[in-house]
């Protein structure tokens, strides 16, 4: 299904992924668009969880894609699925 909606120029696909080490969070979001990387986001931080920096990649990839005209289906793909639907609960967080 992902590989047949990436033929469309009107979806864009979010890839994103977090991790910790020595208390350092890095988070990388891919975005492509018609089956070809767009950007690439890094972002790193300090004393965070990884529930925080994994969500924060997620937003900034769809805040990312939001810029493009003519946008109208975004696919998420992540490892952490909980994250994933904290992003539409604006009251449990900040980001």
């Amino acid at each position: 299904m992902v590989l047949e909606s990436s033929s469309f120029p009107s979806v864009a696909i979010i890839a994103s992924d977090a991790s910790i080490k020595n208390n350092i969070a890095t988070s990388i979001a891919h975005i492509h668009i018609v089956d070809k990387p767009l950007t690439k986001i890094v972002h790193h931080a300090v004393n965070v969880t990884s529930t925080e920096v994994e969500l924060f990649a997620i937003r900034y990839g769809i805040n990312k894609t939001l810029h493009f005209n003519n946008i109208s289906k975004i696919i998420v793909i992540t490892n952490f699925i909980h994250v994933a639907y904290k992003i539409f609960d604006s009251l449990a967080h900040l980001y």
